[in-house]
């Protein structure tokens, strides 16, 4: 497999390093180049000037004879009438070079490609004028112009320079990325273990240095311990489910094949009434299962504002109480919840109450500040501390509780705590001089502050 496809993060990053090298040492390139191509005319011109007033010099007293004069040279000399009186070899009989006229006491220079006088070539050409009896004459001269690349002498080492540093930027950019990322492979490959094997129990390997990978390392270990207790919980209540649920089948099987042994003798009317008691006890059942799994999805009632203390003032009134029933509400006091679902929270504390009460159940709506508390408490045997938070956990039920109720699901307290905790609320067990006492507390309407447990 190619390093492109393999790798592709590390071979771009390495490409893109490569790019940006190879740009900024062509801009530096391109700069050397110009400033030394600036460097070689304004050299090349200064000898032109310097050869100019030298041989000016010279012809103030005399015309020598230019053709002597060796190649690579081009001067042309020129009288105030503008007549050519020397040149050198290759120069005789043609034009002038130039058609500058500078002021007599000046010089001019001037840069001419591919003309008559120098077909394809690029030449640095100066005009000196100089004092002579009879007036000012005009020296010419030439030299060949400085190439854009200045000279081999200076592109070549430019050019292995560029090449040797990018190509040393890309192999440095791919071996660090390479070192930064291998956390991330290593990541990557027990994830991809766990995800073949369903083996939650793996946890990725934590980074020695405290950077980003490491986060992501704790970030995904942390959200591989959330899965496995996610999968955990859901074994556990599969396996509860299925535990209550065959309880009552069992039950109506027994009544069933009891009856079918001799019909004519069976107790059909005591059959149903079983059989009426088993369905009931998994109608209950697979309610509160329902419940419990549209609280883990999520999923909650519309929520709008509602009088708690109508709503319990209500459900009070309707109950048929198997004890006596009092209650201390505050009037007037608002939330912003589900009115099913809070009346279903009540009702659960309701009937947890009643279920280990002596006589009396007792329910108190007070409004402390921006916090609403609802107390549900009865004069029973109370509840142990050690126990106080193992009744939430789902079918969990006391000895005391399958004893007073041995149909019961052990999903009330659970939801009712849920249903709290979807309000952004809490609902806990706590002490009581007698009995078992819980305590639901909900923010007020127009509040969002969680209260304090």
């Amino acid at each position: 497999m190619s390093c492109w496809h393999r790798y592709s993060i590390r071979c771009r990053l390495a490409v893109v390093a490569g790019l940006v090298t190879g740009l900024l040492c062509t801009t530096m390139a391109v700069f050397i180049v110009v400033m030394s191509r600036q460097a070689a005319v304004d050299f090349r011109t200064d000898q032109l000037f310097s050869g100019a007033v030298s041989l000016g010099a010279q012809l103030r007293h005399r015309v020598p004879d230019l053709t002597e004069i060796g190649p690579g040279q081009a001067i042309q000399v020129f009288d105030p009438a503008g007549t050519m009186v020397a040149a050198t070899r290759d120069l005789a009989g043609k034009p002038p070079m130039t058609n500058l006229r500078p002021d007599p006491d000046a010089y001019a220079t001037t840069t001419s490609c591919d003309t008559r006088v120098f077909p394809d070539r690029c030449m640095i050409v100066l005009a000196y004028p100089f004092h002579r009896e009879g007036g000012v004459w005009q020296l010419n001269t030439a030299v060949p112009d400085v190439p854009w690349y200045v000279g081999p002498e200076l592109i070549i080492p430019l050019a292995t320079g560029c090449v040797l540093l990018v190509a040393a930027a890309a192999a440095g950019s791919y071996r660090i990325v390479g070192k930064t990322l291998q956390p991330v492979d290593a990541i990557g490959g027990n994830l991809a273990q766990i995800t073949a094997s369903g083996d939650l129990r793996h946890r990725v390997p934590v980074p020695k240095y405290r950077d980003e990978l490491r986060g992501l390392a704790e970030t995904a270990n942390q959200a591989l311990e959330r899965a496995q207790m996610a999968v955990d919980q859901q074994l556990r209540f599969a396996s509860d489910a299925s535990h209550d649920l065959r309880s009552p089948l069992t039950a109506m099987r027994i009544r069933i094949e009891e009856a079918l042994i001799d019909p004519r003798q069976a107790d059909w009317q005591r059959t149903a009434d079983a059989l009426l008691d088993s369905v009931e006890r998994m109608q209950a059942l697979i309610g509160d299962l329902l419940q419990e799994a549209r609280l883990d999805a999520g999923v909650t009632g519309r929520h709008e504002p509602i009088d708690l203390t109508e709503l319990v003032a209500g459900e009070l009134e309707r109950r048929l109480a198997k004890t006596d029933l009092r209650h201390r509400l505050t009037p007037g006091v608002m939330v912003d919840g589900s009115r099913i679902e809070l009346s279903r929270l009540l009702n659960n504390l309701l009937d947890n109450a009643e279920r280990h009460a002596d006589s009396a159940v007792t329910v108190t709506l007070t409004l402390d500040g921006e916090v609403v508390t609802l107390e549900v408490s009865d004069d029973g045997e109370g509840i142990a501390p050690e126990h106080r938070e193992v009744i939430f956990q789902r079918f969990t039920r006391l000895e005391a509780s399958r004893a007073r109720d041995p149909g019961g699901t052990g999903l009330g307290l659970p939801i009712a705590r849920q249903i709290a905790q979807s309000h952004g609320g809490t609902l806990t067990a706590q002490d009581s001089p007698r009995g078992a006492r819980f305590v639901l507390r909900l923010p007020e309407r127009g509040t969002s502050r969680p209260p304090s447990g």
